[in-house]
């Protein structure tokens, strides 16, 4: 694969949920060959009355594809879908490419990376961040965990996916990284619940604290997104509780295991614990201020902001974020 990557280019997709069917829907609207694959039949039909097709297993898919995506909810699902039976390995031979999208652990990624480089074939992982609506334009950002020469072969599909590419280092690397950024937006996300709902409680209108908020310097990627749909009430991000403690347990477990003693992290995997315990695991992430406003007696709305997010930036291909000064190579 080169910058002028083929336009004959198969490319699999494994995993069809909240962030998966962006991407792959990405995929198809730049013209991309496409196979399709998940549990949800349904799903699957919707792209091919788009024009992708469907695999009936991973392997098929696998032996289809240059390039096979996988977008899942959990290590356990990927390890299912890579290593049984039917699953992507036995479909892999020299050349081809798997990208792994999800967040998972970084482990556990140099684990199946092996397998797949003893077929012959290159893996990569590659996490996204931004949410939802940014992987529906295009406009996620993505990192990447593979060798240079990997990264230079892989960067034209990657731009196609999300506008900011950062190759982040070895095989595995990206995926610690995102277990890091997923957990500073989670402390965000309750660290803007409690200051909304102490708005709320003193009188101040949620319209204004919120621009106020936005123009000083406690703003945040997170407010400037999630505070929104926390304030229309739909709380809506496409994003639940079961899976928020995914994700912060896999921070938890890595400070562990570097033997990092830390004091908010155990804290916030207890919260939302707590939470998913009191409102059930697919409850929305963002409702975690039900915790707040139920002690407190408020309700905390603003007026006028939106049910869901929508992505204010016009599509565009992406391109490599370069690091300056980066000492690993």
């Amino acid at each position: 694969m080169n910058k002028n990557m083929n336009k004959n280019l198969k490319v699999g997709f494994i995993g069809l949920g909240n962030v998966g069917a962006k991407l792959a829907g990405t995929l198809l609207r730049n013209k991309v060959d496409l196979m399709v694959r998940d549990l949800n039949l349904e799903l699957m039909e919707s792209f091919v009355s788009k024009g992708a097709h469907a695999a009936q297993t991973p392997k098929q898919l696998a032996q289809w594809a240059d390039v096979i995506i996988t977008c899942l909810p959990s290590p356990g699902a990927c390890s299912e879908v890579m290593e049984s039976e039917d699953g992507v390995v036995s479909g892999l031979s020299e050349g081809k490419i798997w990208l792994e999208m999800s967040t998972t652990d970084s482990n556990e990624i140099k684990r199946i990376g092996a397998i797949v480089s003893a077929k012959g074939a290159m893996p990569v992982d590659c996490p996204v961040s931004g949410g939802c609506h940014r992987a529906a334009t295009g406009n996620i950002s993505i990192f990447a965990g593979c060798s240079r020469n990997a990264f230079d072969q892989v960067l034209p599909i990657l731009t196609i996916l999300g506008r900011r590419v950062v190759h982040i280092g070895e095989l595995g690397s990206a995926s610690l990284l995102k277990v890091l950024t997923n957990y500073l937006a989670t402390m965000n996300l309750v660290a803007c619940a409690e200051a909304l709902t102490v708005a709320k409680k003193a009188g101040v209108d949620m319209n204004v604290a919120y621009e106020a908020i936005k123009a000083s310097s406690g703003t945040s990627f997170v407010h400037e997104t999630e505070s929104q749909v926390i304030l229309n009430g739909s709380r809506d991000i496409n994003f639940t509780m079961d899976l928020v403690v995914k994700d912060i347990g896999l921070f938890d477990d890595l400070a562990m295991q570097h033997d990092v003693p830390l004091e908010f992290s155990p804290m916030l995997v207890k919260v939302f614990k707590q939470a998913v315990e009191q409102y059930g695991p697919r409850e929305l992430s963002p409702n975690i201020i039900r915790r707040y406003e139920e002690a407190a007696g408020v309700k905390v709305l603003g007026s006028g902001f939106p049910a869901q997010l929508e992505d204010d930036e016009p599509e565009e291909r992406g391109a490599e974020v370069v690091v300056a000064h980066r000492q690993d190579y």
